[in-house]
């Protein structure tokens, strides 16, 4: 059969499919044989398990019909539908029509994939009629991507990614594809007078237009442009963006098994950095993009250099982590995380360091099973620790105040750099301390500190909870009760508060329960920055004020009393720019109470 149907055009695409299946193949041994044991552990437990059925969902969910991106924005959830869902389709119903037309399950690829050049008048009917619907809906989604391409801001986008050499090679290749397919399916149906609605129609046209000896001469070259776009789109894949077809497969069923990313374990986070489509989705709700700050430090183009050369570590740098990128992507990349492994790859050397100070740091075993701890950016908010002092009071319960006299940073700023050594250290003094103090239940009105309370630390037996988590159970158990007053609050939701760590709903019960609520339009999830992130090490204060003064803009448009947030940080920051008064919920509630 191969011998049979064997013809010299179908070359190119057949190296194609060569290079592209034997470049992949080694790919996904390197990926998974580079795993840490602990890792393919997971793997193994979790294949014959729901878990892969999960994936096999997710899979089908998101690499073809792409729903999360429907999610974001629904005009790009067609453009990325129709190419990748509509592609699908015609593979499977050309490799359905092939096998019923031959009577065989066995059919060389290519004998499918030119199905109409071999068999011109196979299935005119019903089959026809589907691969002509599901062309022209490919059609429309690569029109939708070149419109995209040049004028993003139809869908919404001020921009758009910009390509290296092996994207753009790729992506003339791709858009060649279904032009061809539908210019060398229309002369075949103009020499053979056969086809559907749509290469039927268009046959007709060229046999009326062109002489009738000069069309198998184009429709050869055509066949042949066609397999040339399809081999050349096959070769440049694991060289472009369009590598992310085939890495975002393995990473959704790694992530199913409960694989995670490290900082330090850079196998899992390499497969992500593969996975990105550079779809330019995380580019806008970047607050560096939109005051201009930056045009190329975004986590798409940080994936980018990291996949071919290597980023630059002031382009690591270069950056808020405040989440709004990692909150849209549709692919779940764990950006932050990345960025910050680039960070500690390029300063491992962390000898500079002095670790003496730790030891010498001692306190005082705790006055109350209840610790509060300011860290470093509370104690720089003094008024915040005395409002939780106060509402103790009223609330008739014993505070201890952990750091109140001397203390360790929670070692976060020194992660975000990159400095891992000196924020474990950090880490394991304070876990010694806090244990030692014997307390069972552990308040923060830094979420900085909370989630690394959460995600780094090992407290066992000890609650972690933020202090507008403590004072919504403080109300909801009857101990703090204030009236209802006449101030309006506009809440600010902190990046790592709510982003970071999903809590939104207990500030706002606190200031629904003293006061009237005004939401800005991006809260929750989508809540701006307030600029004052210690993950960024290059904006000086007066980049940082455009950031600020953007958003406090926003929040004097509500006409709300005060702007009130659950930071100490972006109580600082806010308060640098805001025409109104700026306060941590907790001097609200004292306020009130």
């Amino acid at each position: 059969m191969v011998n049979l149907y064997f013809e010299p055009f179908i070359i190119p695409f057949i190296i194609g499919v060569v290079v592209l299946f034997s470049v992949m193949w080694t790919k996904f041994i390197s990926w998974i044989s580079a795993l840490p044991q602990s890792d393919r552990r997971l793997m193994r437990s979790g294949i014959f398990s729901v878990a892969t059925v999960g994936a096999l969902w997710e899979a089908f969910r998101e690499c073809l019909l792409h729903l999360k991106i429907g999610r974001v924005n629904g005009r790009l959830w067609y453009m990325h539908t129709s190419l990748a869902f509509g592609w699908f389709l015609l593979i499977a119903f050309g490799k359905l029509e092939a096998i019923l037309y031959l009577d065989t399950p066995v059919v060389p690829i290519y004998v499918d994939v030119f199905f109409r050049k071999y068999f011109p008048f196979a299935h005119v009917g019903a089959f026809g009629f589907i691969m002509d619907a599901l062309l022209l809906f490919v059609l429309s989604g690569l029109v939708a991507a070149v419109v995209k391409r040049f004028r993003p801001s139809v869908y919404g986008m001020k921009r758009t990614t910009d390509h290296t050499l092996g994207d753009k090679l790729a992506l003339s290749a791709l858009w060649c594809i279904f032009p061809l397919r539908l210019l060398a399916e229309s002369f075949n149906s103009a020499i053979y007078d056969s086809g559907s609605f749509l290469t039927g129609s268009l046959g007709e046209l060229w046999a009326f237009m062109l002489p009738s000896r000069s069309l198998p001469y184009v429709n050869e070259v055509l066949w042949w442009c066609y397999s040339v776009s399809l081999g050349l789109f096959f070769v440049s894949v694991p060289i472009s963006r369009y590598l992310h077809i085939f890495a975002e497969i393995p990473l959704i069923f790694l992530r199913s098994f409960k694989v995670r990313a490290s900082v330090r374990a850079t196998t899992f986070t390499k497969l992500q950095r593969a996975a990105c489509s550079r779809c330019g989705i995380c580019i806008d709700p970047c607050q560096l993009s939109a005051t201009g700050i930056s045009v190329d430090t975004q986590s798409v183009y940080l994936l980018r250099d990291e996949r071919s050369k290597g980023a630059a570590l002031a382009k690591a740098d270069s950056c808020l982590m405040c989440g709004r990128c990692q909150s849209v992507c549709p692919v779940g990349i764990e950006l932050d995380v990345i960025r910050t492994s680039v960070r500690y790859d390029r300063r491992k050397d962390s000898s500079s360091f002095d670790y003496g100070y730790l030891d010498t740091v001692h306190v005082p075993l705790a006055t109350s099973k209840t610790g509060f701890f300011s860290g470093c950016m509370g104690r720089l908010t003094p008024a915040v620790a005395a409002s939780m002092r106060a509402i103790a009071d009223r609330s008739g319960i014993d505070i201890w105040f952990v750091d109140e006299t001397e203390g360790i940073c929670c070692g976060r700023p020194q992660r975000m750099a990159g400095n891992l050594d000196a924020a474990d250290r950090m880490r394991e003094r304070n876990e010694e301390l806090f244990v030692e103090s014997g307390i069972d239940t552990l308040v923060t009105s830094c979420p900085i500190c909370l989630r690394t309370f959460r995600e780094d630390y090992h407290l066992d037996g000890i609650r972690l909870l933020h202090h507008s988590q403590f004072i919504a159970e403080l109300m909801s158990q009857g101990l703090l009760t204030a009236e209802r007053g006449g101030a309006s609050f506009a809440y600010h939701d902190p990046c790592e508060l709510g982003r970071g760590l999903g809590i939104y709903e207990e500030p706002r019960a606190v200031l629904g329960t003293i006061g009237r609520l005004e939401e800005v339009a991006d809260n929750r999830d989508k809540a701006l920055c307030c600029g004052g992130s210690l993950a960024h090490l290059g904006l000086d204060l007066a980049q940082r004020n455009m950031i600020v003064s953007g958003v406090c803009a926003k929040f004097e448009a509500t006409g709300a009393d005060f702007l009130v947030t659950s930071c100490p940080m972006c109580k600082k920051s806010l308060s640098r720019s805001a025409k109104m008064r700026v306060v941590d919920i907790a001097e609200a509630v004292a306020g009130i109470i």
